[in-house]
C-alpha cells in the first residue's frame, strides 16, 4: 500500500515531480558554485581565503542537525522493538564488522604505499618539523578520555555539545526506556515521531544554501593551497585517490554483491547528491543526515540504520584507515627512515585503535596521524608538515570513502539480520520509488506510533513478525 500510494500520489497530482526538479536545480547549482569557486580561487587566491566563513557557516547549519535526526531515529527505531537483544546483535554484528574492513583498508593502504613509495626525494624544512609536532598537540586525547566523552554531562549537553556517540548513548537509553515502558510510552513515541518530521523539513531548508556553502568553501581551499603543494605532492595524491577508488569498487562492490545482490554503481548513483555535497565541502557529516533518510528510504530498517550509521561514522572509517597507512609510509620514505614491515603492521595497528578515539575531533586524520607517530615513532613527527599543504584534497577522498563504506556497511548489517526488505531496495534504486527531496522522509508512513505496527517508518520491515516468532 504504501508503494502504491507514493506511486499515485506522484501521478495524480503531479506536485512531488515539480519538487524533486526544483533539487534537481539545486544540485547542478552546487557543481557550478564549485566550479566558480575553484576559478576564484586560482584568479584572486587572497579574496578567496576570506570566503572560508561562508563553506565553514553552512556545514555547521548541517551539523546542527546532527544530534536531533541521531536521536529521533533511534528513539524511534529502538523503542520500537519489542527485544532488545535485537538492538544488541545489530550492535555487535556492526562493530564485529568495522574492525575487519578496518584492517582490509590497512591492509590495501600498506601494499599501495610499498608500491609506490611516494616520499622519496622531498625536502623537509623547519616550518615543516614545527607544523607536525602543532598537529600532534591537538590530538593528546587518549583511549580512557575518549570512553568519559561519550558520557554527557546532562541530557541535554548531548544535543548542544554536538556529540555523536553522546547523543547515541542518550538515544538508546530513551529507546530501550520506551521499550519497556509498553503501550504507556507510545504518546512519547509519536511525538518524537513529529519532532523527527519537522527536523527533516528544517534540514531541507537549510539544503538550499548549499550553492553558497559549496562555493566558499571551494574558494577558500584553492586559494589556501594553490597549484605548488599539487605539484609537488602530486603522487601521494594520486596514489591514495586510485587506492580509495580501488577500495570501493573492489572491496566494498564485490561484498556488496555477494552479499545483497546488489549493484554497487546503483547505490552509488543513488546517493549520488550526498557525494556531491561531501566532495564540496570536505566533510562526510554535511551528509549525515541525508544518509539517515536515504537508507530508511532504500528498505533498511529504521534500529538497523539508527545503530549502524551513527556508529559507523565514528568507528567505520575506511578512508582514514587507508589515509594512515599510505600517509605514514610518505613521511618515513620523505625522511629517509624507512620502516621495516614488522615496524609497519604494529604502527597502522596503532594507530587504527587511537584513530577511534579522535572520532569528531576537527582535521582528525592529520590528528591521529601526528599523534600516532609521536607515540609509536616521535623521529617521524617531524615530517607531517609535509602532507599539511595537500590534506585538504585528501580530506575529500577520505570523507567519500568513509561515506560509502558506511552506506555500504548499513545494507550489509540490514542483509545479514534479515532487517532490510528487497524488493523496495530494488524499486528504489531503479528510480521507481524516488526520494521525497522536500521532507526527507516518506508521507506514506506517516502514520501515528500507536503501536508496533505502526512504528518502524521508512523501512517497511515487519519487525514485529519477527519478534512473533520468537
Amino acid at each position: 500500500m504504501a508503494q502504491g500510494q507514493t506511486a499515485a500520489d506522484t501521478a495524480g497530482t503531479g506536485k512531488p515531480p515539480a519538487k524533486r526538479d526544483r533539487t534537481h536545480y539545486l544540485y547542478i547549482a552546487v557543481i557550478v558554485a564549485v566550479l566558480i569557486g575553484i576559478a576564484v580561487g586560482f584568479i584572486a587566491p587572497d579574496f578567496a581565503k576570506e570566503l572560508k566563513p561562508i563553506g565553514t557557516g553552512f556545514v555547521n547549519l548541517i551539523k546542527m542537525m546532527i544530534s536531533p535526526i541521531i536521536f529521533c531515529t533511534i528513539v524511534l527505531g529502538v523503542g520500537s522493538v519489542r527485544q532488545a537483544a535485537k538492538v544488541g546483535k545489530v550492535g555487535g554484528l556492526a562493530l564485529a564488522y568495522f574492525v575487519a574492513m578496518s584492517v582490509v583498508a590497512l591492509a590495501i593502504g600498506l601494499i599501495v604505499g610499498n608500491i609506490l613509495h611516494p616520499g622519496d626525494g622531498m625536502d623537509l624544512s623547519k616550518s615543516d618539523k614545527d607544523a607536525g609536532h602543532t598537529a600532534a598537540d591537538e590530538a593528546d586525547k587518549g583511549l580512557v578520555d575518549f570512553a568519559l566523552g561519550i558520557i554527557p554531562k546532562t541530557m541535554v549537553s548531548a544535543f548542544t555539545e554536538g556529540e555523536v556517540l553522546q547523543t547515541l548513548l542518550v538515544a538508546l537509553l530513551v529507546g530501550f526506556a520506551l521499550q519497556a515502558m509498553g503501550k504507556t510510552g507510545e504518546p512519547v513515541l509519536r511525538g518524537v515521531q513529529h519532532i523527527q518530521k519537522l527536523v527533516f523539513r528544517v534540514l531541507g531548508m537549510i539544503m538550499w544554501a548549499a550553492p553558497i556553502g559549496a562555493f566558499g568553501a571551494m574558494a577558500a581551499v584553492i586559494g589556501e593551497t594553490g597549484t605548488d603543494a599539487l605539484r609537488a605532492l602530486a603522487t601521494i595524491m594520486i596514489g591514495f585517490y586510485i587506492t580509495c577508488a580501488l577500495f570501493i569498487l573492489v572491496v566494498l562492490g564485490t561484498l556488496l554483491r555477494l552479499a545483497t545482490g546488489v549493484n554497487l554503481f546503483k547505490l552509488l548513483r543513488y546517493l549520488g547528491r550526498e557525494f556531491l555535497l561531501i566532495l564540496s565541502t570536505s566533510s562526510s557529516e554535511s551528509a549525515l543526515p541525508r544518509l539517515i533518510a536515504k537508507m530508511e528510504h532504500l528498505g533498511v530498517s529504521r534500529p538497523v540504520v539508527g545503530i549502524t550509521v551513527p556508529t559507523g561514522y565514528s568507528f567505520n572509517l575506511d578512508g582514514t584507515m587507508i589515509y594512515l597507512t599510505m600517509a605514514s609510509l610518505f613521511i618515513a620514505d620523505a625522511m629517509d627512515q624507512p620502516l621495516g614491515i614488522g615496524e609497519q603492521i604494529s604502527l597502522l595497528l596503532f594507530m587504527m585503535i587511537a584513530s577511534k578515539g579522535a572520532a569528531g575531533v576537527s582535521g582528525s586524520g592529520i590528528a591521529v596521524l601526528a599523534s600516532g607517530l609521536q607515540s609509536h615513532k616521535p623521529a617521524l613527527v617531524d615530517g607531517v608538515g609535509l602532507i599539511i599543504g595537500v590534506d585538504r584534497f585528501m580530506s575529500e577522498a577520505r570523507a567519500l570513502t568513509n561515506f560509502a563504506g558506511n552506506a555500504v556497511a548499513t545494507l550489509l548489517i540490514g542483509t545479514w539480520t534479515k532487517e532490510v526488505d528487497r524488493e523496495r531496495v530494488a524499486l528504489v534504486l531503479e528510480g521507481k520509488l524516488p526520494f521525497d527531496e522536500r521532507t526527507l522522509l516518506d508521507d506514506d508512513h506517516d502514520a501515528p506510533a500507536a503501536s508496533a505496527d505502526t512504528v518502524p517508518a521508512p523501512a517497511p520491515v515487519p519487525l514485529e513478525k519477527a519478534d512473533a516468532k520468537v
